[in-house]
């Protein structure tokens, strides 16, 4: 069945708390970023792409979820040409098995050859934001069959208690753990994954199973994953990916609060670093929006601005005892979660509300308090 033939049946907010898919304007944030400078950022990534349509780290490695973070921006930002390259870059490089290498060089060697259960499954929410984004089902026909190994490819992975491996190596061999942040990012690819399948008139009904299993895992099981609580993401992603939610979910960042924001700069990549950075913060800013503290969000966002460069670009982080640039780069995917902060928080797309959704249906959430698990809130244990 044609992708356009479900559009009549398929209710977005079966899976998204808004509205039907509609093209936008560029987003702005009064007192802060108006359209024109929006822009200017989106055109800095523009300017990244290489002309196979790759856009890299700083040194020019392409790992395939920053990528489609980089897509979904320019999206947003109106560069329609240059998203749908990226797209299109995605499509010419998966390999059979559903998943993307986990490096590859500019020109398009592959550097490291092992591939991420996460990163295979994040082109799920690239795509669905760029449904809402544009209405387009042409592309979404066009981009379904690569969504749909993507993520036969993690939920191969996915372990018996729920949580989902991280990756698989050059052999195909898997890891022999899972990564908190990477499961909750997850939570938010099969959960997009489950609404691409009912618009392709192609339900997966196993998906939306292992999509619960997972969430259940994140917000319950800190014991199924690798300690890696000194890092911010894993104190953040299981809000941002939907796994907690409501007042729970208030509690998890109230409970790493202290350890992870410096009043006045941002969120520190690692607890033990004075090292602020700006993709991370942006990222607890579609937390705190996820969650209703809109007030809390706009501040951070507002703080974050002094890592904006001139021509529109940002500086990945601020080392703020040695008062300097750290590393010393501006990077594509800190602008990128700049640009989807700004549309969260002005609305200004339909995809706006991407980040707002939880992982499972609001009925069959996890409750991290109430479902008889031990667990430390705001850390990966």
């Amino acid at each position: 069945m044609p992708v356009g033939d479900n559009l009549a049946r398929l209710d977005p907010g079966q899976f998204m708390p808004y509205a039907r898919p509609v093209a936008g304007r560029i987003p702005a944030v009064a007192g802060v970023l108006t359209e024109a400078e929006i822009r200017a950022t989106g055109e800095t990534i523009a300017a990244a792409q290489e002309e196979s349509g790759a856009i890299g780290w700083p040194d020019g490695q392409v790992d395939a979820w920053n990528h489609v973070e980089c897509a979904m921006a320019l999206s947003v930002c109106g560069l329609a040409g240059p998203a749908r390259r990226a797209y299109e870059w995605l499509l010419a490089t998966q390999r059979a098995d559903g998943s993307w290498p986990r490096r590859i060089a500019p020109g398009g060697a592959v550097n490291e050859a092992a591939g991420e259960s996460n990163h295979a499954a994040y082109v799920a929410v690239g795509v669905w934001h760029e449904y809402l984004a544009t209405g387009d089902t042409d592309f979404v026909a066009r981009m379904w069959p690569a969504v749909r190994r993507a993520i036969e490819y993690a939920v191969g992975l996915q372990a018996p208690r729920g949580e989902i491996i991280w990756q698989r190596d050059s052999g195909g061999a898997p890891a022999r753990y899972a990564l908190l942040a990477g499961c909750a990012s997850m939570c938010q690819s099969l959960r997009c994954a489950v609404a691409l399948a009912d618009l392709a008139g192609e339900p997966q009904p196993d998906w939306e199973l292992a999509a619960g299993r997972l969430a259940h895992a994140v917000a319950c099981h800190p014991e199924a994953f690798a300690d890696k609580s000194r890092f911010s993401m894993d104190w953040y992603y299981p809000v941002l990916g939907g796994a907690v939610r409501g007042p729970d979910a208030a509690a998890w960042l109230s409970a790493g609060w202290p350890d992870f924001v410096v009043p006045g700069l941002g969120v520190r990549c690692v607890r033990d670093e004075p090292w602020v950075t700006g993709a991370e913060t942006c990222e607890l800013v579609l937390a705190l929006d996820a969650i209703g503290d809109t007030r809390r969000a706009l501040e951070m966002f507002a703080e974050v601005q002094f890592l904006r460069d001139p021509d529109g670009a940002y500086w990945t982080g601020w080392q703020f005892a040695n008062r300097k640039h750290f590393p010393n780069e501006r990077s594509s995917y800190t602008s990128a979660a700049i640009i989807l902060a700004a549309d969260t928080l002005s609305a200004a797309t339909g995809a706006n509300g991407l980040f707002r959704a939880t992982a499972t249906d609001a009925a069959a959430a996890p409750d991290p308090v109430r479902c008889g698990c031990q667990i430390s809130l705001g850390s990966s244990g």
